[in-house]
């Protein structure tokens, strides 16, 4: 019997989906496990598979597609079926057109044009523009006022102020009509008056309007909000407006971390054969570094790797590090699992691996949620500092600058240093300032003393 096969909830925090691609075409046989598409979600590009056994009858939301949870995708049936019927259920209804409203009764006098309460009618003086015409700055402009009418018995319309003002520039106002309503003048008018040694505005005259037809404005580019996008939206809205933010930002040493970063470097490029099989040797970089100091100095401070939960809060037994990666439709956090137990080597590779493949979009689930706490690193990108947003339901976030030269005094002596800023975003529920505090003293010490990284 023929059935719909609809929109799957294929990750935790999905509610529609792309269809990016069929592997089935109508008329294929399907069999169960069989890939019938890929669909791009909020979090990466995933595989719809099938349960079931038949024919893939007919394609009801094509390549391309922006599908919701529930939507009908698909009929599968046997060969040759009648799928009249369920195709008919998996149509959307028609939609409902409203009543002609009726005509006048034959013979009956024309009704006069109303409008609803609170509206009055365009000013008979409004122009409208005609259709298909580009709007310019004058299409719905009023038409110009008529000229103001001149003065009566030669009585000059001017404030106090400007008759002062004339006196002491040596204008004689005597028949003098103004730019301003009713002919009145402004002091403005008055310069002209001297220089052309006029005594009345009403002598020169007006220029010649100008009409002005702007040129239509470009419009913008339009990008539809992706899955992705519409996520990164929707929780980092919610982060800002329900998790109560506060920032601790310390500047540190980092000197000693560059050395070691170097030195392990060193013996990796020695090292060769199945390094180099997988795409040349590998190297660590300081984020890797800071993941493996972020892990140990939250073992040593685990207040501080904890969850917000509306009944009590969860201070988790494992060390689970969100890292941030940029792709390019947003933004996702592949998660290094127990990287308080991993070495930094592993951790490079493992960071190497899943950067690869959230780029590529081939990130599972599973491998993008249930983090304890995350790590945001701009430094690449030459930011000195930034404070990065919460990612709910961890308890903070590292935001992580570029390793920068600065002027530092060392035994008395301004000597040229190298330092690096962290700033810790915290959600005040979990984190109160002296958790915050003590987990970025704890973290100081780790990165001015790397030996400690690798011996934690």
């Amino acid at each position: 019997m023929a059935k719909i096969l609809e929109m799957p909830k294929l990750s935790p925090t999905m509610e529609e989906g792309v269809l990016s691609a069929w592997h089935k075409n109508e008329g294929d046989s399907v069999a169960v496990d069989d890939l019938l598409a890929e669909v791009e979600t909020d979090k990466a590009t995933m595989e719809f598979r099938s349960f079931d056994t038949g024919t893939l009858l007919k394609i009801l939301a094509p390549a391309g597609a922006q599908v919701k949870l529930g939507q009908p995708l698909a009929i599968l049936g046997s060969a040759g079926e009648d799928i009249s019927a369920v195709l008919a259920q998996a149509q959307p209804p028609p939609a409902l057109t409203p009543a002609p409203a009726p005509g006048p009764r034959p013979g009956a006098a024309p009704a006069a044009p109303t409008s609803s309460p609170g509206e009055t009618a365009p000013p008979p003086a409004m122009r409208k523009p005609p259709v298909g015409h580009v709007l310019d700055r004058t299409a719905f402009a009023p038409e110009p006022p008529a000229a103001p009418p001149p003065t009566e018995g030669g009585r000059v319309l001017a404030s106090p102020y400007v008759r002062k003002v004339a006196r002491e520039m040596g204008v004689d106002l005597r028949g003098a009509q103004g730019s301003g309503p009713g002919g009145r003048l402004q002091p403005s008018d008055l310069d002209p008056m001297r220089t052309q040694g006029s005594t009345s505005l009403a002598r020169a005259p007006a220029p010649a309007p100008v009409a002005v037809h702007d040129s239509p404005l470009e419009g913008p580019e339009t990008r539809p909000l992706s899955p992705m996008r519409k996520a990164i939206a929707r929780r980092l809205t919610e982060s800002k407006q329900t998790v109560p933010h506060f920032y601790l930002t310390i500047d540190v040493d980092a000197s000693e971390l560059l050395k070691l970063r170097a030195r392990i470097n060193e013996e990796l490029l020695a090292q060769d054969g199945a390094e180099a099989a997988r795409g040349g040797p590998l190297k660590v970089s300081i984020n890797d570094l800071l993941i493996k100091a972020c892990a140990v100095a939250l073992t040593r401070v685990p207040d501080c790797n904890a969850s917000f939960t509306p009944e009590a809060i969860l201070v988790h037994r494992r060390v689970d590090i969100s890292v941030a990666v940029a792709i390019p439709d947003g933004l996702v956090t592949p998660v290094v699992r127990r990287a308080d137990l991993k070495s930094v080597v592993s951790i490079a590779r493992e960071v190497r691996e899943l950067g690869g493949r959230a780029r590529a979009r081939k990130l599972r689930p599973e491998e993008m949620t249930d983090g304890t706490f995350s790590i945001s690193n701009l430094g690449m990108f030459g930011v000195d500092e930034f404070a990065a947003v919460i990612n709910p339901p961890e308890g903070a976030i590292l935001a992580v600058g570029q390793v920068r030269d600065a002027p530092v005094v060392s035994g008395g002596a301004v000597v040229a240093g190298k330092r690096l800023a962290l700033t810790l975003s915290c959600d005040h529920r979990v984190v109160d300032g002296a958790i915050g505090a003590a987990f970025l003293a704890e973290l100081r010490r780790l990165v001015e003393h790397p030996l400690r990284v690798l011996t934690g």
